[in-house]
Order: C-alpha cells, then structure tokens, then sequence
C-alpha cells in the first residue's frame, strides 16, 4: 500500500496526470474538428506540458537547495530532463507557424515562474507572473486553450471560423472552472494579497460562479454551426459532474481531491468522446 501511493504522489508531483489532461483536451480539439490521430503534436503537448509545470513548480527549489535535493525531487529532475528531450524531438516535427505559436506561450509560461519586472508591481518577492494578484487563473487558462485548441488548428492549417473560436472560449471558460477547486482548497495558504477568487467572492460566491460558468459553457455548443446529439450528451454529462465536483470542494479537501479527481476529468472528457465516437 506504501508503495502504491509513492507511486501515485510521483505521478502526480512529476505533472504526468495534468499533462495528460492537457493531452486530452487536445485530442478532443482533433476529434471536434475531424483531424486525424496527430502523433507529433499530442505527444509534444505531453512532454510540454511535464517539462513547463515541472519548471514553475520547481524552479525555486532547485535553484536554492540543489546540493541536498530529496530523493523525489531528484526523481523528477531527471524525468523532466528526458521529457524536455521528448518535447525538443517532437516539436521538431511541428510546422513553423505551430512553432511561433508554441514560442509565445513558452515565454509566458517562462515569465510565470522567473523573476522579471519591478518590486513594486508584486504581492511578495517572487516578482513573477504569478505573484500578480487575481491573474493566476486567467493566465493558466489562457495558456490552456492556446495549446489544445490553437496548436492544432494552426497544425493542420485549418481556417479561423466561429465554431473555431467558440470551441476556444469554451475551453477557456472549463479550465477556470477546474482551477476553482484549487483555489478554494488554497485559501487557507494564499496570502491576502493575492486576491484570488475566494478571496474576493467568498466559497460560496466561487461556487456560484462555476456553475455559471459551466452553464455558459454548456450552451456555447448551440451556436456553433456544426454539433450533433451525442457531442451535447456527452457536453452535458461533463458539464454535471464537473458542476458536483465544484460545489462539493472545501477548503479541507482530501489531498487528491482537486490534483487528482477534478483534474482527471479532461481525461474523463477524452474518454466519453471516443466510447461515443
């Protein structure tokens, strides 16, 4: 049992579980759109998404105490390494636009996590992206939906058209909604200063807004001009159980309750697609 969950909290502290989340919402872009089974971009979006969450959630650590790094931590330093390898040798294989694409969300994810502007811009010393109060979410959000609905659009030089653009800020709009368990769960660590959503709204308040949130994000599949039944069902299931999941988060939350469940649900998502398919 022990080593089972080593093994599960290394899966999850080495970001395999949220970059395959990230995988499966850019799969489900390639299924909405009719592409075919992109092996280069979905696997880059993996190896991405382990090698940028893994240097903002780790940075700090290995910067300032690499000579008596735990053994775990270690562990990670060395999959990163392989997986940054992995997203060089697939990235590759990308088109040039898809690269200039990649590039600007690499800079913002890169800015996230280092120091760059000046003191008085920020809440604490990290004089990061992230230190900047009530942006966290909207950035990763933004991050999210440039990477599973841009790339592989641009990938496959598909044209900019509505459902394009409503499939982008549906995606926008989910991953918000996956970020409140998170932020709820945070309240009793985030500084005040930080002004996240619960801090501003209350838990309650959060709440309400995710189920608003995923009703907006629900009834944007009315307007687009290509859908079908069984997308809706499965719309509409997702949209439920995500919705529970929001409401029955709190602050003493299991510890894989949002990093492990909530963030399962793309996968999940993934899953409903292709039984229905």
């Amino acid at each position: 049992m022990k080593l089972v969950k080593q093994l599960l909290n290394f899966y999850l502290n080495s970001s395999i579980h949220v970059a395959l989340s990230v995988y499966a919402l850019t799969y489900i872009t390639l299924l909405e759109f009719g592409f075919s089974y992109e092996e280069n971009v979905l696997n880059f979006v993996f190896y991405a998404s382990v090698t940028g969450y893994n240097f903002v959630k780790y940075f700090g650590v290995a910067k300032f105490h690499h000579r008596r790094l735990a053994n775990w931590l270690k562990a990670i330093q060395v999959f990163s390494f392989f997986a940054f390898i992995l997203m060089c040798y697939y990235g590759l294989q990308l088109s040039l636009m898809t690269l200039m694409c990649i590039a600007g969300f690499g800079v913002v994810t890169f800015l996230y996590a280092i120091p760059f502007l000046p003191k008085e811009l920020f809440l604490d010393q990290q004089n990061n992206l992230r230190s900047i109060g009530g942006l966290k979410i909207y950035l990763i959000g933004l991050v999210w939906m440039g990477v599973t609905v841009c790339l592989p659009i641009i990938e496959n030089e598909y044209a900019v058209c509505t459902d394009v653009i409503i499939t982008a800020l549906q995606r926008y709009v989910y991953v918000l909604v996956l970020m409140l368990p998170f932020e709820i769960r945070d309240l009793q660590y985030d500084s005040l200063k930080l002004s996240t959503v619960p801090q501003k709204i209350g838990v309650k308040g959060t709440k309400l807004m995710g189920v608003i949130l995923l009703f907006v994000f629900f009834v944007l599949e009315f307007f687009k001009d290509e859908t079908h039944q069984i997308k809706i069902l499965v719309l509409l299931m997702l949209s439920i159980l995500t919705g529970v999941l929001v409401l029955l988060s709190s602050k003493k939350q299991n510890v894989y309750y949002a990093s492990f469940w909530v963030e399962a649900l793309p996968i999940l998502w993934l899953i409903l697609m292709l039984l229905f398919d």
